[in-house]
């Protein structure tokens, strides 16, 4: 008997290799995802600009990142986490601004984007990806998280808005077919935590965002389903080394502790030569 719905994940024919560099743009899902890739010793650049929630902001984001990093960063994967459709415009410009930086609320008006303006501001958002990087995947998902103040029925019609505009984003691919086809992928967090972790056992305290278990689990979905093989073995080696890294002794100075971190780091050194793209990132 099954006694939950898994929501199913097509296959991807793109796969992560071991230690690709990784950009993460969107809520902050986005931030509990990039800490694992991070973690886990992808080169990965997290919200440069701080947490965005809407496609306008994510767009900028993207593209102020591309202008600042092209010499530094060339992304293999983006991740885009869109949270709502809801943007605050300044009264004084007409411009969409990513952060009122505690400025009066007066100066500001909310707003909501339409199905046809989200998908604007994605389709830009990838060709900047692509001009950035010609052979950058973008992998678009919707944050379960729900926004208290709009009102959870508020909260629904906005996810559906950034859904309906991520799909018609996809679609238009699809029909393209040129060289970039099937670059833009999605990635259903939204559904597992609504469909699979409904239980609220998979929230934090506040019952809104998922908690460290609900994250662990839709990440590892997808390791299942973007890691390449020799991705997920890295994933295994570096595990024992992971778990040595962050003991934490009772006594640094002690000889038995030195011995350890001795091994310890002759493993990573052995990593080192298995996986040469392995670059251990500071902490």
């Amino acid at each position: 008997m099954e006694f939950r719905t898994i929501v199913d994940i097509p296959a991807s024919a793109a796969k992560i290799a071991p230690h690709d560099s990784v950009l993460l743009v969107g809520s902050c899902f986005a931030d509990g995802i990039g800490r694992r890739f991070r973690e886990e010793q992808f080169p990965a650049v997290v919200n440069p600009y701080g947490t965005m929630y809407n496609p306008a902001s994510v767009l900028h984001t993207i593209t102020a990142a591309q202008r600042a990093m092209h010499h530094t960063l060339l992304p293999k994967w983006t991740f885009i986490t869109l949270g709502t459709n809801h943007v605050y415009v300044e009264k004084a410009t007409g411009q969409i601004v990513d952060n009122c930086r505690k400025r009066p609320q007066a100066l500001f008006e909310e707003r909501e984007l339409s199905v046809t303006e989200c998908a604007d501001y994605l389709r830009q958002a990838v060709q900047v990806l692509h001009r950035w990087n010609p052979d950058v995947y973008v992998v678009f998902t919707v944050s379960p998280i729900r926004y208290r103040k709009y009102g959870y029925h508020e909260s629904q019609l906005s996810k559906a808005t950034l859904l309906l505009a991520i799909e018609q984003v996809l679609n238009e691919e699809s029909r393209m077919k040129n060289e970039n086809f099937n670059s833009s992928l999605y990635f259903p967090a939204y559904e597992m935590m609504n469909d699979e972790l409904r239980d609220y056992r998979f929230y934090a305290p506040d019952m809104l965002h998922p908690s460290e278990q609900a994250v662990d689990y839709i990440w590892e979905r997808m390791v299942e389903t973007y890691f390449s093989a020799e991705a997920r073995q890295w994933l295994r080696d570096w595990q024992p080394v992971k778990q040595a890294l962050a003991h934490k002794p009772f006594h640094a100075d002690s000889a038995e502790y030195q011995a350890f971190m001795d091994k310890t780091m002759l493993k990573v050194s052995e990593l080192r030569q298995k996986y040469p793209t392995f670059a251990p990132l500071e902490k």
